[in-house]
Formats: structure tokens, sequence, C-alpha cells
């Protein structure tokens, strides 16, 4: 076994920075693990330890990790500030926590551009793109003399390619480790490298995988392949896809077939013990886990994620059905790779894999110091699937096979066979392509590091990775951002210097960047408006990345609604269809952010980079006076509620983070208290990760991460946050009330205790008394919610707010305690609707 477990003694640092004695410190450590080094890792770390630049291209499985670890400690011997960079966040935190457990939480900080943990520390762990920023900011004479760059064949990634080659450019002193397993050909990155930095480049690549792979082609029916991998020893499986929705119903699929044994289930109830399946995804989770299939993708919420891999890793999940996101670093165990198929959306169009996706995820089959092979395979499509079916049930009879009608492959279908599979397994990673950009946080960064800006941006420019073309068009786009920041007066030329007139944040463009605008924008707010603190949310989501399957299902459900409407009114169906066009996801706000962002960019036009992107989520939920699940259900969110859940723990930190005290209203605070405790209920382990990240060096930390993703703390504890849920719950049968929606009313309490008949008798003495019951911001304010406040239970009263104002009714409730902190929902029993 080559890779690190998960408890370990702390490496020492050896009292000498002396290349054997580094080695020998680090090969004693290994031993006491029980790791015997590979001949890869051993000329790896030579590499490093004589002072060069290390290309480790070597397939998964063949302890780059270690590698990593012993380059980090030769930094810490030599008194050397060391980074690991990573895609993102969730690998960067993994890594963290990894090298605190090596180390010790003194010596290991962390910087993601939303958290900062003793950032100061000799080895910090960051996205690319926080340390690309730095670099900008700060040129070749930061005190970086270290970076191990994982995952390095994000290089080529058209979007955020130009974070891994920033550093490569300007850090002329530092020893670069760049680390993948489908790297291509590097020999131009290796030389290009030995000139920038005055040190050999080592290359350890083609290095034989310890756990060699078959790979076969399939052209049985899935599930038939399924059985045959369980029954010839060959589990845990995963069942690769490239859509969420596709791996949930594979998963669904099988449950006909038998995966597990009495006995198995029996280990995976008890593996599993109290853990709370608490939303709908969750549910089909739960019965899926205890039948032994796994659903791994990045939809789900954290704490299922969790769950599974656990399991798997516990060795109780034969199989596992998910996207492709395992070949980013996935902690779980595999002995197979299925693809269900060699073609993906690349959300441009359908296309063939290419050699560098097809080996990432491939590569993951085979655990080394486990297995002794790994398997490979590929289904075929389900047409030819069909087809050798029908040609075999018709044997050798001429007659029939000339009566087989063939089926065709689905409109659209990109095609692959067995002959893609055999040109990819023999395929080379592609050679990285580097993506260079000039944007205007970029050319500031650089112009406030002082010094030669033009020489600064000329290398930039001219002295990178990119065709001669290409440095041409970034010289022209930098040109053109240098006239905008002069001509708004942002740079000046003084004493034949280029310097910027204005002071930039510390963090700039490392954390939120559309921030500052955020903070100029809660001007436009009305602090006495009973919309005030919904507005400020309105400002916060604008700033935050769009969470994009939330936002097409609020699209699509106005636009559904729309077409009611439409239609009930009489529109002909080619003006439905023009005035279906305007109608998107909800946006609070957006024609007054929109013009004022438009002046905000004029004194500070680096927020051109960054688009302002109105839109409801959290305010959509607090409006609707909706629970997580409810919300969810709602806008038929269930395979991507991790997204939703993300996006509303993001909210919830930036609000946190980002409003002034003075602007902290009371029902701002009750807002902010609800999101935070939704998020709690949810999923802790948001909260619980935050909590270890702020602590690295509690006892615990490790243990919260391999345990069972632990219960929330009771709900009702939690008191302001608590009586926000009481009063949403009470709201909304407000709202259904308004609507005269019965049958609603009476869904809302699990007892029925108050049935539809009793509502409609209640409501039919109300409206004989005033005209309509109003819903809007006065009608949810907290002055309208009167509680009585008992140990085991709360009397509460929700006043309805009639047009005259004479809040003369009201629906009368009890909230049991008990029930909810069990059910992690403030659950409310309406017992009468009547006049005060």
């Amino acid at each position: 076994m080559a890779e690190v477990g998960p408890t370990q003694p702390n490496l020492a640092v050896p009292p000498s920075a002396d290349p054997d004695v580094i080695l020998e410190s680090f090969t004693e450590w290994t031993l006491g693990l029980g790791i015997e080094l590979y001949p890869a890792q051993e000329d790896a770390l030579l590499e490093v330890v004589s002072g060069n630049n290390l290309i480790l291209s070597t397939p998964t499985g063949t302890g780059k990790s270690l590698v990593a670890i012993g380059a980090h400690l030769l930094a810490l011997a030599r008194g050397e500030r060391s980074v690991y960079t990573a895609p993102i966040k969730a690998l960067v935190s993994e890594k963290f926590f990894a090298l605190v457990e090596t180390f010790g939480a003194e010596n290991v900080g962390m910087m993601t551009g939303d958290s900062s943990v003793n950032p100061d520390a000799p080895i910090v762990c960051c996205t690319a793109e926080v340390l690309a920023n730095l670099v900008l900011r700060r040129g070749s004479g930061i005190d970086i003399r270290q970076v191990v760059m994982d995952e390095f064949h994000y290089y080529g990634d058209p979007e955020r390619g130009w974070a891994w080659q920033v550093p490569l450019l300007t850090l002329e002193r530092a020893q670069f480790v760049l680390m993948s397993a489908t790297l291509g050909d590097v020999a131009d990155l290796a030389r290009d490298l030995t000139r920038r930095t005055s040190r050999e480049t080592g290359q350890v690549t083609g290095v034989e995988r310890p756990v060699p792979l078959t790979y076969h082609y399939e052209t049985s029916p899935i599930h038939e392949t399924v059985d045959e991998l369980l029954h010839t020893d060959r589990a845990p499986v995963y069942v690769v896809h490239f859509s969420q929705a596709q791996a949930m119903e594979r998963a669904q699929a099988m449950t006909s077939q038998k995966i597990v044994s009495k006995e198995q289930k029996a280990r995976i109830a008890e593996h599993i013990g109290d853990f709370r399946f608490t939303t709908a995804f969750g549910k089909s989770l739960s019965r899926l886990v205890r039948a032994g299939i796994g659903v791994h993708h990045a939809g789900m919420l954290p704490k299922y994620r969790r769950l599974v891999e656990q399991l798997a890793q516990a060795g109780l999940l034969p199989v596992i059905c998910g996207t492709d996101t395992l070949g980013v670093g996935i902690n779980v165990p595999i002995r197979t790779v299925l693809f269900t198929a060699l073609t993906k959306y690349d959300g441009t169009r359908m296309r063939q894999l290419n050699a560098r996706e097809f080996h990432q995820i491939a590569g993951r089959a085979g655990r080394a110091g486990f297995d002794t092979a790994g398997t490979v395979i590929v289904q075929a499509p389900e047409h030819e699937t069909l087809n050798i079916k029908a040609l075999d049930k018709a044997g050798d009879d001429p007659k029939k096979r000339r009566k087989i009608i063939r089926k065709k492959a689905p409109d659209g279908f990109v095609s692959w066979g067995r002959g893609s599979l055999d040109r990819l397994i023999v395929a080379e990673p592609e050679t990285l392509t580097g993506h260079m950009q000039m944007t205007s946080a970029i050319l500031i960064n650089v112009i406030a590091r002082g010094g030669d800006v033009f020489e600064n941006v000329r290398r930039l420019v001219f002295d990178n990775h990119e065709s001669p073309a290409r440095q041409r068009e970034l010289a022209r786009r930098a040109l053109s951002i240098y006239r905008t920041l002069k001509d708004a007066d942002i740079v000046e030329v003084r004493d034949d210097s280029i310097r910027l007139t204005v002071d930039l944040p510390a963090n700039f463009a490392l954390n939120q960047p559309l921030s500052p605008f955020a903070l100029a924008a809660f001007e436009l707010c009305d602090p006495e408006s009973p919309r005030f603190a919904l507005d400020i949310i309105s400002i916060i989501e604008a700033t935050l990345d769009n969470p994009r399957a939330v936002l097409s299902q609020q699209a699509f459900m106005a636009k559904g609604e729309a077409v009611a409407e439409m239609k009930a009114e009489g529109i002909e169906y080619e003006q439905r269809m023009e005035l279906l066009e305007e109608i998107t996801w909800p946006m609070p706000l957006a024609e007054l952010l929109e013009h004022t962002f438009q002046t905000f960019r004029e004194s500070q036009p680096w927020i051109a980079d960054f688009e302002l992107a109105p839109k409801s989520v959290v305010r959509d939920m607090f409006e609707r006076a909706m629970s997580f699940a409810e919300f969810v259900r709602f806008y038929q969110l269930v395979r991507t509620e991790g997204v939703v859940l993300r996006y509303l723990s993001d909210a919830y930190r930036t609000i946190r983070q980002l409003v002034p005290e003075s602007l902290m209203t009371e029902e701002l605070a009750d807002i902010v208290a609800w999101l935070g405790e939704l998020v709690r209920q949810v999923d802790s382990s948001l909260f619980d990760e935050w909590d270890q990240l702020v602590n690295p060096d509690a006892a615990a930390h490790r243990a919260g991460a391999d345990a069972t993703p632990p219960t929330p703390s009771r709900l009702t504890t939690q008191t302001r946050a608590f009586r926000v849920l009481v009063r949403n719950e009470l709201f909304r049968r407000v709202q259904l009330a308004a609507r005269e929606d019965y049958e609603a009313l009476e869904a809302c309490d699990p007892a029925r205790a108050f049935t539809a008949d009793d509502w409609r008798a209640s409501l039919d003495a109300y409206f004989d008394d005033h005209d309509e019951i109003l819903t809007g911001s006065n009608a949810r304010g907290p002055k309208l919610l009167l509680v009585d406040e008992g140990k085991a239970s709360w009397s509460v009263r929700q006043i309805i707010d009639d047009p005259a104002g004479d809040h003369d009714w009201g629906i009368s409730a009890t909230v049991d305690l008990a029930a909810s902190d069990e059910s992690g929902q403030a659950q409310v029993t309406v017992t009468a609707v009547d006049r005060l």
C-alpha cells in the first residue's frame, strides 16, 4: 500500500537540511506506517531533495500524495514556505486536514478565497486561483519557495487554466512539483520550467501501474454485466454515468437484483445506525444503500456523499452508481470501473470522451495494497446490445435473421463502440494547451505590485506558453484595459511609473469580488421600509454565483404559471410564445441594481470582469415560508438538493461576513438565524467542516470526518431561529388561507387535527367580516405572532392582517418541542381559527 492512511504519527522535521538526512527521515516515517516506497516514488523524491523541479505523471494509485508530503518536509527542513494547490475547495480542505495530521496544526494553513485558516503557516493549502492572484499582486519576491500543484491537468482548462500558468511564469525562485495521472507530453513544459527557474526539471512519467488494468467491451445487458462482476469477485463496481439523473435511475433499476446477502444488509444497517435521512432524496438513498447500492454525485448533500464514501470504504457497497466526479480525487475504493457510455455533454455539445478524460476515470480501478488487478469495462450502446441479443435469439436460422428489425441509434446519438475503446486504451493524454488570460483584475494586481509595471505586464503577455497570435491578442486586451483604467482615473503615470490612484482591499480578487459593490448598494435600502431586510438579502444574492439548477427550475415554474394565466386571459399562441421569452427566474431589485452597478463600474472598472447576477433563492424560500424539503419538492430539485444547500450555506456565510452591525435589524438578524439553523438541520456537516477549519488542532476533527455524519444539535435550543421557523409555518397557513386552499391547509398538519372542513367553516366566518387576507410584508412581521413559551410546548397565535387593520382574527396553534427536535422542523398543530 503506497498511500497515507487515515491515522498516522506526526512526521518530525529532521534537524538538518541535508538531502540524505531528509530522505532517510522520510523513509523511516513511511516504514513506520507499513509503507514501502515504489521505485517511481523514490525517483521522484530524489529529484525533489536534489533541488530539481518535478513533473510527476504517474497512474492513479502510485502514491503521488506521498511524494507531495516528502516535498513539504523538504521545504520545512530548509526553513522555506511551501504551497499546495488543488482545483476545487473540497480537495483543498481534504488535503489541509491530511497535512495537519502529518505535520501538526501549527505548520499548516489554508486559503480558499472564502475562508482563511492560519494563512502565515509554513505550509499553505489553497486553490490555484488564490495562489495566482497572490503571485500577481506580490510578484517573484513573494515568500514562497516551493509549489506543489495537484491535478495539474487543469492547466489545460479553457476557463481556469490561466491560474495554473501564472505561478510558472512568475515564481522564478520556486521549486515546482507538478502532479497528475494524465499529463501527456510535457517535454516543452519541462524545458520552459528549467529556463525560468534555473533548476533542472525531472520527469517521472509513464510508470507501470502497481495494479494493472484489463479492459473489456461488454455487449450483454448492463444488469447481466453487473451480476457477472459480483459473482467473479470484481466488486466494488463504480458504474459511471454522465448525468446525475442517469446515475439515480440506474441505481433504482438495480434494486431488483440481489446485490448483498442478509448478513451484509445487517452490517450496513449497523453502520448506518441512527443516521438521519431527512430529505426526499435521502429516503430513496436509504433504501438503496441498505440494498448495497450507493449513489455518488455532486448534486447530493455532503452528508449523503460522505455516508456513501464511508460505507464503500468499509466494504459494504458492492455497487456505486455515480457521475464522472470520481475522476477528481474522490476517495472511494473501486475494483472495477464500468462506463455506461463513451460520450458526454460538455455544456456545448455531445462528444466522445478524450483520452485524458477516459484515463482519468479508468485509472480509479484497482486499489493499491488491496487489489492485484483492476477492471475497466465499457458497456456497448443499448441499441447495439438489443440487436446482438435479437441475433443470438435467431440463432443460425437465416430466415429468422432476415426478419429481424434492427434497432437504430436514438436521434442525436454520437456514435461510439468497440473501436472507440480500443483507440482510447492506447491513446496518450492530449498535450496540455495553455489558456492565459488578461483581465482587469490581473492587470490591477500587477500595477498594485509596483516596480516596472510595463516590463511585468510585457512578460505576462509575451513570455508565456501561448502562440504568437494569442500573445498579440492578449497585448491588445491589456492595452484596452489600461486605457479604460486611465480614463477612469484609476491609474496614473507619474515620474515615468504607472501606479494606482485608489487603495485596493487586502484580499482583492481572493474573496467575493463583488462584495465592495454590495456594501455600496446597501445604501440604496431604506431601514424604515418593511422590505429592508429582504432587500439586503437580495443585494447579497446578486453577488453570489448562480446555482443554475435552481434558477432553471424557477424559470420553468414561472413560465408554466404564466402560460396558465395567459390561456385564461385568451392570449393567442404566437403572442404567448413572445411573452414567454421575457420570463425568467425571480430577480428582485434587478433594474435598480443593474443601474447602480453601471455607475459603480465607472469608478472601479475592474468590476467589469464580473457579472452581477440578481436572483432570489434565500428570499424566495423565506417569502414562500417554505422549509428546505418543501422548497426542493416545489421546484423539483430532489436530485440536486446539494446544490441548493451549498448555495444557502454560501449565502449565510456571506451575509454574516458582509453586513455591518449598523444594518443588522431585528428582522434581518431573524432571517440570518433562520438561514443558519436551516442549513445546520439539513446537513450539519457544512458547519462541522467550518468548525474543523477554524480549529484544525481539535482532537476530534478526524474522528468526525471518518465517523457517520452526526445528528445536528437540538433545533429548539436556537430560540431566535426556532421562532422564525414557527412564524414561517404559521405564515404559510396564512398564505394558503388567503387562496382558500383547504385541502393544502389540512395537509400541513400531519395529525389532520384541523380538517379541511374546519378551515372552510372558520374562514367563511372570517370572510363575513373581511374581504380578504393580506399576505404582504406587514402580514408576516414578528409583531403579528404571539408566543407563550412552555417547557414541552409553545402556544402560539398568528394574527391575520385584514384590510381594515382590525387584527381581530387569528390562527391558534401548539408547537411540540420534542417532535420539532426529532424532525428538525417546527411541528405546528392548528387548534382554532377564530375572532379574538
